[in-house]
């Protein structure tokens, strides 16, 4: 009888140990799987910060070829005039030089700040040239917006003026980010763009409203390092700017840009 207890007591004990080393098994694994999923989201999040770089870089390749092909088709025009009227009409040949210059200049200075973001070979050399993006363009964007169901009231404040090329574009980047987001992400009920005009710099702010995380309200998928906006962020940069995007504590989202002008 002591010998059947005493086989029943090892069997147990080998039960008990089977059960512990399997459950340890399982631990490891699930621990190693954990691990390995972490790694994976990680490669992931890496994998989508250089796609958003390289999708910006490719925009930004496409914008320097509009704003160099026109400044220089503007410098071809007016230095053609300028040779027709140049013994005749000194003062006209004086003004179109003048235009050849301040062209020249400005492509210049974009070709500074973007030559080192400009994306490899084969990123859209054959896309249909459309109109340059700009502030002064921002009509049909919001009409756009409006249309698609978010109503965007538009402040501007300060002295508009024409600004650098790559900096135009930059802000209506900014803007039209922004408002997509708040149009795929946000309630639906308002938007508001803020554009002010300062001696030494431009800013550019979005508010969108949204569900408050505070009182229980969907959290918005979109963030502050979203795709579109991680681009932005380093195209600001470019131009030593800085962009802030969040979401608001009363819910709904806001993004803020400042980029330093020169001196009007």
């Amino acid at each position: 009888m002591d010998t059947i207890w005493l086989l029943v007591a090892v069997v147990a004990c080998l039960a008990a140990v089977t059960l512990a080393v399997a459950f340890i098994r399982a631990r490891l694994s699930h621990t190693r799987a954990l691990e390995e999923r972490g790694w994976l989201l990680e490669r992931e999040r890496e994998s989508a910060a250089r796609n958003a770089v390289d999708a910006e870089r490719a925009r930004i390749a496409h914008d320097l070829h509009d704003i160099v092909s026109h400044n220089v088709s503007v410098m071809v025009i007016q230095a053609g005039a300028a040779r027709h009227v140049l013994e005749t009409e000194p003062d006209q040949a004086e003004a179109a030089l003048l235009a050849v210059e301040a062209a020249g200049r400005d492509t210049m200075a974009e070709l500074r700040h973007l030559l080192g973001l400009l994306a490899p070979q084969g990123t859209g050399e054959d896309e249909e040239l459309s109109p340059q993006p700009s502030l002064s363009r921002l009509s049909p964007l919001i009409d756009r917006i409006a249309f698609a169901g978010l109503p965007v009231d538009v402040r501007i404040s300060g002295e508009p003026r024409p600004l650098p090329t790559g900096v135009d574009v930059t802000a209506y980047r900014i803007i039209q980010e922004a408002l997509t987001n708040a149009l795929k992400h946000g309630d639906g009920v308002k938007a508001e763009v803020t554009v002010r005009y300062a001696d030494h710099a431009l800013r550019v702010e979005i508010l969108n409203t949204g569900p408050s995380v505070l009182t229980g309200g969907r959290t918005p998928v979109a963030s502050g390092e979203g795709r579109g906006l991680l681009g932005l962020r380093q195209r600001v940069a470019v131009y030593g700017g800085d962009l802030d995007a969040r979401r608001r504590l009363g819910g709904g989202f806001r993004v803020r840009a400042k980029i330093p002008l020169e001196r009007p």
